[in-house]
């Protein structure tokens, strides 16, 4: 009779009944005592880390490093080199590669679509910058220098003292400042009106924006994994530059 009420506890939290591939409970149940003062005791445990070679159990800190506990969005313990050890360098690495694979993301997108459209290789269109922007080259690097540099030394700065670049004095739109403000409370995910005006990771309630954390840490394992691969994709594109090819022209379009 144990075993079978063992078996019951057990199935409700089989893949049939809650719609997963893996049981929910991801605990072992045991029951405890006979007859009516019997009771379900469950034994909770932490949901193994992934790993980027599942398959090899050893290793080491190769395979599992000891500082990665798997709490970072795509983290699977990738840290050969063991840039993470220290829990400081950690955080700026994620920043750093979560700031690039933005630029990536950007970038494979703008080199597909300029091309596309102004028929240049992306590598000489700063030599014709008029071919896909009607500025000359001094007016774009000048313009680039001035917005870029203001907008990463106020990053550089919030990056230190959190929320620090959202106060009404540090912009020049000071009727919407609350709208800068980090809505989500992670450093790099902002959200808010202003950083995430289609609500993917949140909803607008009487005009104030509230963030979804189960969508939130959704898109960010999505946005980490397509960055990683625009990051990728870039690095594709310069060996075929050095080649004198473009993206397009690989593909034969």
């Amino acid at each position: 009779m144990a075993s079978a009420s063992t078996a019951l506890v057990n199935g409700l939290g089989s893949a049939f009944l809650t719609g997963s591939k893996k049981s929910q409970l991801a605990a072992p149940v045991t029951i405890v005592g006979t007859g009516s003062s019997r009771r379900v005791v469950v034994a909770a445990v932490s949901a193994p880390k992934k790993s980027w070679l599942p398959g090899v159990k050893a290793g080491g800190s190769l395979v599992d490093p000891e500082w990665l506990d798997g709490s970072l969005p795509g983290d699977y313990g990738f840290d050969p080199l063991g840039l993470g050890k220290d829990p400081a360098f950690l955080k700026w690495y994620r920043e750093a590669e979560l700031i690039h694979g933005r630029w990536a993301m950007t970038a494979v997108v703008g080199i597909f679509i300029g091309q596309a459209w102004s028929g240049i290789p992306w590598f000489e269109a700063g030599a014709a910058p008029g071919a896909v922007a009607p500025f000359s080259f001094g007016t774009l690097l000048g313009t680039q220098l001035l917005l870029m540099g203001w907008v990463e030394s106020k990053r550089w700065v919030d990056y230190f003292n959190p929320e620090s670049q959202s106060v009404e004095w540090a912009t020049p739109w000071s009727r919407t400042a609350e709208n800068f403000a980090n809505a989500t409370g992670d450093q790099g995910y902002p959200g808010g009106k202003f950083f995430d005006p289609l609500s993917f990771a949140g909803t607008l309630k009487d005009g104030v924006y509230v963030p979804d954390t189960e969508k939130l840490e959704r898109l960010k394992l999505a946005e980490i994994k397509h960055a990683r691969l625009a990051m990728v994709a870039m690095l594709i594109f310069y060996f075929e530059a050095g080649q004198g090819k473009t993206p397009l022209g690989a593909l034969g379009l």
